[in-house]
């Protein structure tokens, strides 16, 4: 008797069977869209979800049933505003693509000449699509591509030094995103680490003292997402060629970001070719492309080099895929023209503090009239990715008034996602990140933000 009074067990017994359900009027319309196996999961999990809650008519029932249908095939990729002032942002992607690199993926959507030679009809390399564009913009004899630098790194060593050993510097032992370390690609290389000199102070006599008849290569790594100041002595690629010549050694030089200029204290791949026997960097970050591992070299030694890792078995594990080779392309090109003002990063890295100022002013006043209250502060902008720690770029933010937790919480979650920072206690957003186009959009978003954390 007292199991017949139990509200739960009562509860659970009056509800419907599934098998019922599926084929009541309700549900014939999502049968049709999603398939009867779909809509019989979605009823079942929706039917488990009510047993220890509220009791549901049938069009509330077959409502709830639909959203969880159509969150399951929901887009979970979108597309957000970058109003953090992060240029190259890890979490946002990185690099915003050129419209140029963009519109090639539609031709890379379809059937392509990916991997054949269209003159002779026989097969052709996917490499060679690439090779002249790099070799004509880096000025360089040799070039390879896969789909990261990590891969790169992975690839140099597995290729040229398994087996043997390759000397770092201690302060060179980096992690990068992700808890992905130096040391545990070193290991997966199957080539012996040999560390030299200590965190903060290392000499070319370290180096020197390290060769042995086993020693294959000397390894920089630049350490592009921090430095370390204070009492700190390091080696320079020049005196690490000199080295590396004197016990006819290869010489490889992991840029990591890749600037293609000169920016700040940004070692440029012209300096690193113009040394080092392999160069590795990223394909996004400075170069401002598709997520790639870009690998160059310019002497006999490294060009004989590049040719062993195109060979290498690895090198097909790593490669990259036709849409990242057509973004790439485009954005090769554009750099080989001369057209980097049509790509996202390099006008970003390039806006003046004027621009800046003018663009933060005309969206205080849109703001203002829409009844967000706001200033317009100074701040800096970062470039990110890893690249320039500690060097900022001057700007002008928007302060919104209110509480910076819950806004900035808000316009996350809004349509379109709008990521700001908090910086002082206020919600920021910085126009330096925010794309061409995006302007209207960001300041219907944050109105809507705002009057669902003030209502």
């Amino acid at each position: 008797m007292h199991r017949l009074h139990n509200p739960k067990l009562q509860h659970a017994s009056s509800l419907p069977a599934v098998g019922r359900l599926v084929n009541q009027p309700h549900y014939a319309a999502l049968v049709k869209e999603f398939g009867r196996v779909r809509v019989v999961e979605a009823i079942r999990e929706q039917v488990a979800a009510e047993r220890d809650g509220e009791v549901l008519d049938d069009a509330e029932r077959s409502r709830r049933v639909s959203a969880r249908l159509r969150a399951m095939v929901a887009a979970r990729l979108r597309r957000v505003i970058n109003a953090s002032g992060v240029i190259l942002h890890t979490n946002l992607g990185r690099a915003p693509l050129s419209r140029s690199a963009t519109e090639s993926l539609a031709v890379a959507g379809g059937y392509t000449n990916l991997e054949l030679d269209l003159e002779t009809g026989r097969r052709g390399e996917r490499a060679d699509l690439l090779a002249g564009l790099l070799t004509r913009l880096f000025v360089c004899e040799a070039a390879l591509v896969v789909n990261n630098n990590a891969a790169a790194v992975l690839l140099a060593l597995t290729a040229l030094s398994k087996g043997r050993e390759v000397v770092v510097s201690r302060g060179q032992l980096v992690e990068i995103g992700g808890s992905f370390r130096m040391p545990d690609v070193m290991r997966l290389s199957g080539a012996r680490m040999v560390e030299v000199g200590t965190t903060n102070r290392t000499r070319a006599a370290d180096y020197e003292d390290a060769i042995t008849s086993r020693t294959a290569a000397l390894l920089r790594v630049h350490t592009s997402n921090y430095r370390v100041s204070g009492f700190t002595e390091s080696v320079s690629l020049t005196e690490m060629e000199g080295v590396a010549r004197r016990h006819d050694v290869l010489l490889i030089d992991d840029l990591g970001s890749g600037a293609t200029e000169p920016m700040a204290d940004e070692p440029t791949v012209a300096e690193s070719l113009r040394l080092a026997d392999v160069v590795t960097f990223s394909g996004d970050k400075l170069l401002s492309g598709p997520q790639a591992g870009l690998i160059l070299a310019r002497s006999a030694k490294g060009v004989e080099a590049v040719r062993k890792l195109s060979r290498h078995p690895l090198a097909r594990a790593v490669r990259i895929d036709k849409l990242t080779l057509a973004a790439l392309e485009a954005t090769l090109r554009q750099r080989v023209a001369g057209h980097i003002d049509d790509i996202p990063v390099e006008r970003m890295l390039r806006m003046q503090i004027e621009e800046i100022r003018r663009r933060a002013g005309l969206w205080s006043v849109k703001l203002e009239e829409r009844g967000v209250r706001n200033s317009v502060v100074p701040g800096e902008s970062a470039v990110g990715g890893g690249s320039l720690p500690g060097h900022g770029l001057p700007t002008m933010l928007i302060a919104l008034a209110g509480p910076a937790s819950r806004l900035s919480t808000a316009l996350r979650r809004g349509d379109p996602p709008v990521i700001a920072r908090i910086e002082k206690d206020a919600c920021c957003l910085d126009p330096r990140t925010v794309l061409r186009g995006e302007d209207e959009q960001l300041i219907d978003a944050v109105e809507a933000a705002v009057k669902s954390v003030l209502k």
